[in-house]
């Protein structure tokens, strides 16, 4: 009888693992873990902390939010910029929109130059901008100055307390106007050009064209150009604290939530108050971009 030699398979051997795709974004990680989570983390633990006259630094817990959410500052401004984006954001976003449809229409001549000239401001800083339009808004020596004299009046009071949001809206919307529209205009060229041939044939007009194939083909464009824009106005900063040396009884040191943290931190070195309320804003943005962009990606599948 033949012996069967039974042939034991041998385990195979795990592969190792591959390294080199670290190697390419570890110089990423490195810097974002010491640019983004690191500065994070380090504000997080400021806020549990709380320097005072006598015993030095000590820790609160959670006594800085208690106190941040019974500050009439903080709720001030915090109200302040979200008016500031229930206004301005709609007004940025449908001129950008509007915009983008003409260029896109094939009607308006010389659309590459109005493409170009829109979107030149946002290559401006956001720095020169504000000293720009300070110095159009200026009662004595801008061109707001030069109309009143004009007229015999003082018709223009942009640094005025009911205007000065509107003219810091004005800036801001001169500003991310371009960027917004090229948003748009990007996604409008990845349409296929075979849907409007279609829509010619069956006598659809520029109109029907527009609410039935562009606008549907812009929604997730508009959803991110709407998170956008929602980060940017609760980040408000630039415009507002340049122009607080021509309006220095309009706008104030907690006109929005950055500016009140800046003046906290560097001005009255309340450190943990200030990381306090950088970390709340940063939760109240993140929670209501969120949820802009889930309604909107629900209207999208839908």
């Amino acid at each position: 009888m033949a012996s069967v030699s039974v042939t034991r398979s041998r385990p195979l051997r795990r592969a190792r693992r591959d390294w080199r795709g670290w190697g390419f974004v570890g110089p990423f990680m490195v810097v974002f873990l010491a640019v983004l989570v690191a500065p994070v983390i380090y504000a997080i633990v400021l806020s549990l902390f709380r320097t005072q006259l006598v015993g030095g630094s000590g820790f609160v817990g959670l006594g800085n939010y208690g106190q941040l959410f019974q500050d009439p500052k903080f709720w001030e401004s915090l109200f302040r910029v979200t008016l500031f984006l229930v206004i301005q954001v709609p007004i940025m976003l449908a001129l950008s929109l509007f915009v983008a449809l003409a260029i896109d229409s094939a009607r308006l001549h010389g659309s590459s130059f109005f493409r170009i000239a829109i979107f030149l401001p946002y290559a401006v800083p956001g720095v020169v901008a504000a000293l720009i339009w300070g110095f159009i808004y200026g009662n004595q020596f801008g061109l707001t100055g030069s109309i009143n004299d004009l007229i015999g009046f003082d018709l223009l009071q942009p640094f005025s307390s009911d205007w000065i949001l509107a003219s810091i809206g004005n800036i801001v919307t001169w500003e991310f106007l371009g960027y917004n529209m090229l948003i748009f205009y990007a996604a409008l060229k990845v349409i296929p050009t075979d849907l409007y041939e279609a829509a010619e044939l069956d006598g659809a007009g520029q109109f029907r064209i527009i609410s039935g194939i562009k606008l549907p083909a812009l929604r997730s464009s508009i959803v991110i150009a709407t998170v956008f824009s929602i980060i940017g106005s609760f980040q408000l900063f630039n415009e507002p604290n340049l122009l607080k040396a021509l309006a220095p009884n309009v706008i104030s040191s907690y006109f929005t939530p950055n500016m009140y943290a800046y003046n906290l931190s560097f001005a009255g070195q309340q450190f943990n108050y200030s990381a306090t309320v950088a970390i709340v804003m940063g939760i109240i943005t993140a929670v209501i971009a969120y949820i802009v962009q889930l309604r909107g990606s629900r209207q999208e599948v839908r």
